[in-house]
């Protein structure tokens, strides 16, 4: 009986020990590898480079295959604001040079601030609106039935800074003040005239130049001297998690093919 007892004990003592062994080299041998995960390259971009940024992103994605891309468009007040507070974020192009500026004063710019393009904004209607914009231009923005004029909110998006600096570079503002609802940004400014909710809106002249909007309206372009220079600017941010790919984007979008498409809807180029 105390044989039997022995090598039951002797038995487990021993799957103990063989269990503990299996335990050790689970922990210390070398661990089977997955696959490598797909680098991923986060843009902040201003609302006015939707279409055009979209396009780019197609050709960027063939001449670096297997990258991943998520871009949050919105006002680029807004994104500086939550940079400067910890978004994780690689890239910030801003439509406002000053705001990645202001970054790079804080240190968290990565290298230089570029100069990518120069926005234009442009009066927008319905194509079957009957406002003259070709004859009077943000003139016709006093006509009473205009009801409702959409700019983005000064606030926080240069492009509606521009449509209040050239309202009252031309006499225009104190008559439709009263008249004007706010978009968050110019993606959402160019939705409430396209909607319905504005009868007329000063948008940015590549979102009246994109596919979704091109044949649903007319515009009158404000001229350049209306309205203070709009220089959009970019910044690689220090906390990128993908720096080398941020980097592989900014060439891409300073070069041929990122300027040649910028142009195509209607930005101009900084040296311009």
């Amino acid at each position: 009986m105390n044989v039997i007892v022995k090598g039951a004990l002797a038995a487990g003592a021993l799957l103990i020990i063989a269990a503990a062994l299996r335990t050790g080299l689970r922990e210390h041998g070398p661990t089977p590898s997955g696959p490598e995960p797909k680098p991923t390259l986060t843009i902040a971009a201003a609302s006015d480079l939707k279409f055009a940024l979209d396009e780019l992103l197609e050709e960027f994605r063939a001449h670096n295959p297997g990258t991943e891309v998520q871009v949050t468009y919105g006002s680029s007040g807004n994104f500086l604001a939550q940079i400067a507070n910890g978004a994780p974020f690689d890239v910030f192009l801003s439509a406002d040079v000053a705001y990645p500026r202001k970054l790079a004063e804080q240190g968290l710019v990565e290298g230089d601030v570029f100069l990518y393009a120069v926005g234009r904004i442009v009066v927008w209607v319905p194509k079957d609106s009957p406002l003259p914009l070709e004859q009077r231009g943000l003139e016709a923005l006093r006509e009473p039935s205009v009801q409702r004029i959409a700019i983005a909110n000064p606030q926080h998006a240069p492009y509606g800074r521009a449509a209040e600096a050239a309202l009252k570079s031309q006499g225009v503002y104190d008559a439709v003040k009263d008249r004007l609802v706010l978009g968050e940004n110019i993606a959402q400014t160019a939705q409430f005239v396209q909607s319905g909710a504005a009868e007329a809106g000063i948008i940015a002249l590549a979102l009246a130049y994109a596919p979704a909007m091109r044949g649903q309206g007319r515009f009158w372009e404000v001229p350049l001297e209306a309205y203070p220079r709009m220089e959009q600017g970019g910044a690689i941010l220090k906390r990128a998690k993908a720096p080398e790919l941020a980097r592989r984007f900014r060439d891409h979008l300073l070069g041929l093919e990122g300027t040649a498409l910028l142009k195509r809807y209607g930005f101009s180029l900084p040296k311009e």
